[in-house]
């Protein structure tokens, strides 16, 4: 009974002697190894063998990129604007022996720096230069963050804003803005048509040799145009005209039309009032 006892024992201190000393790093891992408390070495992914007793795996990490998500928060501008700001920041640890013995809690101090970063950036800015000027936010940020870890062994791979939210006030004042630009935009768009649009008729009358003819239908065509788009409005008024009277009228106001003659030196048109050439 003694013998079996004793095999047992044996067998029991050889498995976790074997067991212990034997580690296998993943791939994409790797671990920090001490020899009776101190920094030993660091292990890559692959089958290790350790001390037994003496040595032991204090931490195993990935150095795979990761993603710190930045929830909102607020800054103020360099205009004194308070915005709410929230971002993603992509890292990864490349020195795990600096990450692990070099800073408490990787993820919060990144997050940590990350706002501290982004206050003193946007603190230097006016809100409109950092609406507009999100790419180079980015890569300021990055900057900074990049040269802030690079004693915890951490590498800051991107930096991205997500959104950049200012107040409802703020918000209000920006669409009304846009809104007036666009209407402004409109107007001088429709103001550059209609020079383009009287010029193309220019050209049109200065080369028909009824040009005044031609001037007459057009008058009496929008003249139309304006009565029956009056007739179809909501607002629209019934007003009671005498057909003969309206008549005389239209014909009254296309004779008083003046010639168009082009000009003699420049080839532009010249109006030649009917009334005033007879003299």
């Amino acid at each position: 009974m003694g013998p079996s006892i004793l095999t047992m024992l044996v067998t029991l201190i050889l498995g976790y002697t074997l067991n212990s000393s034997v580690k296998i790093i993943s791939g994409g891992d790797q671990a920090l190894v001490e020899r009776l408390g101190q920094y030993k070495r660091t292990l890559q992914p692959g089958f290790h063998f350790i001390s037994p007793l003496v040595e032991k795996v204090v931490c195993v990490d990935t150095t795979r990129e990761r993603v710190l998500d930045i929830k909102p928060q607020s800054a103020i501008t360099g205009d004194n604007v308070a915005l709410e700001v929230d971002a993603v920041v992509y890292w990864r640890v490349v020195n795990l022996q600096k990450a692990y013995y070099g800073i408490d809690q990787i993820e919060n101090a990144i997050a940590n720096l990350v706002l501290t970063t982004f206050r003193a950036e946007i603190g230097r800015l006016p809100m409109q230069d950092i609406l507009g000027s999100r790419d180079d936010m980015n890569k300021k940020l990055l900057k900074k963050l990049d040269e802030a870890t690079e004693t915890w062994g951490v590498k800051v791979i991107r930096v991205e804003i997500q959104s950049i939210t200012p107040p409802k006030r703020v918000q209000e004042a920006m669409e009304l803005e846009r809104a007036t630009k666009s209407e402004w935009q409109a107007m001088v768009n429709k103001a550059i048509g209609t020079k383009e649009y009287m010029r193309l008729l220019v050209e049109a009358l200065d080369s028909h040799p009824n040009s005044k003819q031609v001037l007459n239908y057009l008058v009496t065509e929008k003249y139309l145009d304006a009565q029956q788009k009056l007739g179809e409005s909501d607002n629209a008024k019934i007003l009671f005209m005498d057909p003969r009277n309206m008549t005389e009228a239209l014909n009254e106001l296309m004779g008083s039309m003046p010639d168009i003659e082009p000009h003699a030196n420049g080839g532009e048109l010249k109006l030649i009032d009917q009334s005033t050439a007879q003299d």
